[in-house]
């Protein structure tokens, strides 16, 4: 397989996948650090390791399984990335995408991304949870760069309303019914693996950011490109914009987004309930 990555290999990804079910999901869900608990919490289908996958891209990441899980929430067909590959794994970003691309092409109607990340608005505090409005993915590569397959998308996209509106209302109104709060905010996706340093997080803070981190951007812009509805919860795991005075881990995040984890469990299960 190339280095980056076009239809033909999405197509070969497609019929990998097909070759080990013919599940066709209505809603896919892309579980982000420390949240894979949906995982265990819906009625499995099947399991397809990446690994079993040719060409497709490895997640090296602890609390990344790396695989695609098919089931039910309730009676509704979903799909689950248990655990998605990043940029700074040494991917390039066109094989980045390719997971979520290829979730598109399984038919869902909805992609639900989700992700941890640190806090810039001083509103937050660690396991808030926030509803993904707009995003900046100014500091990484597009996933678009390269020939264009118009049957993916056209050359030009329109990105001004990556995440659909009326999925936000869904997703706040669900969360008002269960009694979960729910911030709105913009989420800056960087390139990673290394934490913000003091001045970076003022930089993003001052370009209006809530939220800073190491993914999910990229995969919007692909997803849109493609037509698709988007859906994005991030779940603040850590306080960038004050965390100036001692050193963030990613064993830390990993047990604030386990704990807010439950939160997010019960608000994504209802809101595809309802989608």
């Amino acid at each position: 397989m190339a280095d980056n990555a076009n239809l033909k290999d999405y197509e070969l990804a497609l019929n990998a996948v097909r070759e080990r079910t013919d599940f066709v999901p209505k809603v896919g869900i892309v579980l982000g650090s420390g949240l894979g608990g949906l995982a265990d919490d819906i009625e499995v289908v099947t399991r397809i390791p990446y690994s079993e996958l040719e060409g497709f891209p490895r997640s090296t990441v602890e609390g990344h399984k790396g695989e695609y899980i098919f089931g039910y929430i309730d009676s509704i067909p979903v799909v689950l990335m248990n655990g998605r590959v990043h940029f700074y794994e040494g991917y390039p970003m066109q094989k980045v995408v390719l997971p979520v691309r290829v979730m598109a092409l399984l038919g869902v109607d909805v992609i639900i991304l989700t992700n941890a990340a640190g806090g810039l608005n001083k509103n937050f505090h660690p396991g808030t949870l926030m509803c993904i409005n707009d995003q900046n993915t100014a500091f990484v590569p597009s996933p678009l760069i390269g020939p264009n397959d118009d049957r993916l998308g056209v050359r030009f996209p329109d990105v001004s309303a990556i995440y659909d509106k009326d999925l936000q209302e869904l997703l706040h109104k669900t969360a008002d019914d269960l009694g979960i709060e729910l911030e709105d905010g913009f989420y800056l996706q960087i390139t990673g693996p290394a934490y913000e340093t003091p001045n970076e997080v003022a930089m993003y803070a001052m370009l209006g950011a809530d939220a800073v981190g190491m993914s999910t951007g990229c995969e919007g812009v692909a997803l849109k490109h493609m037509g698709m509805r988007i859906m994005g919860i991030t779940c603040i795991t850590d306080m960038a914009i004050v965390n100036t005075t001692f050193e963030t881990s990613h064993e830390e995040i990993q047990k604030v987004a386990n704990r807010a984890g439950k939160e997010l469990q019960r608000l994504v299960k209802e809101v595809v309930r309802r989608i």
